[in-house]
């Protein structure tokens, strides 16, 4: 991984998913989240996927966010930012339609657009030694609506303002307290916990973690539920899976799901 791109390796139901610009702490380009959110929209195509997991090249960053460099050519002036957010958005779109559950393994910085990034995630997993925050009133700049969007949803209103009106760079503890993290480990275990965090999520029945990530997106919605809504919920019994899982509970054997 010498090249900066975003590089993805499979291992069986696994994909990780590497933002790989270690040379920069993982920070973010045009280039990037472009690519970035062109390999979400393909993996959550892909039927065989059944945990996707992120993270940023080496063990220094996750990501800082966005490039600064680019300012000076790419979010020049107001006409530039909203071409270059458009794009932004659609990559954090691609983290919210995306079927597979997505697990962000977070060492050392996580900032900014890298907080963007990961808050799209449905798990966060970081190091003692991670750090957060969103400092981006020294640029005079602001998170639009949907940047804001996955930090509102982790965090809720006031300490998202706290957050951004502060724009102070804050430890792990923190972060888990605020509702921005998962789980915390030692720095040394932070691979290896996300990982056995995505296998243990690729042994449960594929077509139920979608399933329940739909559910939970949709109860977060204050509209009514349809009837149609509310019978999806028992559409799992009508899957092999189901008779899969509970014939493997009752002889007491590890389920085999086939997805379908």
């Amino acid at each position: 991984m010498n090249e900066a791109g975003i590089v993805v390796q499979r291992d069986g139901f696994i994909a990780t998913v590497t933002i790989n610009r270690p040379h920069k702490l993982n920070a973010m380009t045009k280039t990037l989240w472009r690519e970035l959110g062109d390999t979400i929209d393909a993996l959550s195509a892909e039927e065989s996927l059944r945990c996707i997991v992120l993270r940023g090249a080496g063990e220094k960053a996750f990501s800082p966010g966005n490039d600064i460099g680019e300012f000076a050519t790419d979010r020049a002036n107001v006409e530039q930012a909203r071409e270059y957010g458009a794009l932004m958005h659609r990559t954090l779109d691609a983290f919210e339609r995306c079927r597979h559950p997505l697990v962000a393994m977070i060492h050392g910085i996580c900032v900014g657009g890298g907080l963007e990034i990961a808050s799209m995630c449905d798990l966060r997993i970081c190091g003692e030694s991670s750090r957060f925050g969103v400092p981006i009133k020294n640029l005079g700049l602001v998170m639009a609506h949907a940047e804001l969007a996955g930090l509102v949803k982790l965090a809720g209103p006031a300490v998202a303002l706290e957050i951004l009106l502060e724009g102070r760079i804050f430890g792990a503890q923190e972060a888990l307290q605020k509702g921005l993290v998962t789980r915390v480990v030692a720095d040394a275990d932070v691979t290896d916990e996300a990982w056995a965090c995505a296998t243990r999520i690729a042994e449960g029945a594929p077509l139920v973690a979608r399933w329940h990530k739909q559910l939970v997106r949709r109860v977060m919605n204050p509209a009514p539920l349809t009837a149609a809504e509310r019978d999806e919920g028992f559409a799992c019994f009508g899957t092999e899976d189901f008779r899969i899982g509970y014939q493997a509970f009752l002889a007491k054997t590890k389920p085999a799901f086939t997805g379908q």
